[in-house]
């Protein structure tokens, strides 16, 4: 019999969009893989998958029946690991779990950034850091994916069996490529759009912490300037709505493409000329890691996820304090500084290669779940 890891999440397409690579290295060592987590998407390198009653609220009642079903589930199939990922799935997985931990089942939790931070609002302090705190406890290893969560983890006592850090999850730059500008321009036509176009990019879910109305702000300020100005913003979610309004309002409707959900961000990405971050809490953000492969420039707010990225004038553009107008007045200095550009471009893409490539990140995790597949007959159990 094949030992069993189970993955968790709140919901199922974050293991889609970023663990696929660990699910089929488990299975390349003969491993049994499971997924629970809330959606009915089929997942390659998985035999079994189940659906969890899970919600992002921590408030809602469908949290319990969860719970239920995780606890029932982690019971019956006396799984070797649980790894766990996402605020939610991680805390139902690891309250789920205290009764096999007893039994030798080994617990991981992956903070993909914590809802608390420096200069965080005292509500996600107040809510999540002490449920965080002691969920630490029931967790043989505590992964978190940048140095300020690390700190904050070891300086606050976070009891876990252990605290470790990597590099996110990685990005693969075979697949995230630059481009040169003769190509860069015909590829722009085949888009839509005019070789001289300046195009930024953003990629994430419309949602308040995204703050995608910081960039459409920004446009405001720009389109007398830099009329060849175009920003182009993939994702969905309840904010995507009010800021085509916004934008309407702003007079830069025709500036914008709101292009949805997109499965082709690896050709669209190279293209560009400027990737933008706007959020006020990142962990360390894929899509601006994406980005950085394809030898794009960044531009963004100042939160823990995007410093832990971005050296200031090296790789990028980490604005001082959130002010659109400022943005604005970035953005049109680096389309008039095409060899800033460049050189900013290249050492991102550097930065991703020697620190942030999926391998790398595939290496770290590999030898923190070896300390754990390798514990005789014991269970190990893995939450996200």
């Amino acid at each position: 019999m094949p030992k069993k890891i189970l993955f968790c999440a709140t919901v199922d397409y974050h293991f889609k969009a970023f663990h696929l690579p660990y699910l089929k290295w488990f299975k390349e060592q003969g491993w049994q893989v499971e997924v629970a987590a809330k959606g009915s998407m089929e997942l390659p390198y998985v035999d079994h998958k189940y659906h969890i009653e899970i919600d992002r609220s921590p408030f809602r009642l469908a949290n319990w029946k969860g719970y239920k079903q995780l606890k029932s589930l982690i019971e019956k199939q006396q799984y070797a690991i649980v790894h766990c990922h996402t605020p939610m799935g991680g805390m139902l997985t690891r309250m789920a779990a205290r009764r096999g931990r007893k039994k030798g089942t080994k617990v991981l939790y992956t903070a993909h950034g914590f809802h608390f931070c420096k200069g965080g609002s005292w509500k996600s302090w107040l809510i999540y850091y002490p449920i965080e705190k002691y969920l630490a406890r029931l967790s043989d290893s505590l992964i978190v994916i940048n140095n300020e969560d690390y700190q904050l983890a070891v300086k606050h006592g976070f009891k876990a069996g252990e605290i470790n850090k990597v590099n996110g999850v990685g990005v693969d730059p075979a697949t995230f490529i630059p481009i040169d500008q003769a190509k860069k321009a015909i590829q722009k036509k085949s888009f839509g759009f005019q070789p001289d176009d300046f195009l930024l990019f953003h990629a994430g879910e419309f949602n308040k912490n995204k703050n995608q109305q910081f960039l459409i702000h920004a446009l405001a300020y720009l389109k007398e300037e830099l009329p060849n100005v175009k920003l182009l913003l993939a994702g969905e979610g309840d904010q995507f709505h009010f800021c085509k309004e916004l934008a309407t309002k702003l007079g830069v409707e025709h500036l914008i493409q709101f292009l949805g959900f997109r499965k082709d961000v690896h050709n669209l990405l190279p293209i560009c000329d400027l990737a933008l971050g706007s959020s006020y809490r990142e962990g360390l953000p894929v899509s601006i890691m994406e980005a950085m492969a394809c030898g794009i420039p960044i531009v963004a707010t100042n939160n823990r996820g995007y410093r832990e990225l971005i050296k200031c004038n090296e790789n990028g553009i980490v604005l001082p304090q959130m002010d659109s107008r400022l943005l604005a007045q970035q953005i049109k200095h680096l389309s008039e500084t095409p060899a800033q550009r460049q050189s900013l471009g290249e050492n991102a893409r550097d930065t991703i290669l020697q620190y942030y490539s999926q391998s790398l990140v595939l290496e770290q995790l590999r030898s923190i779940y070896k300390r754990y597949m390798n514990e005789g007959e014991e269970k190990v159990w893995v939450a996200h």
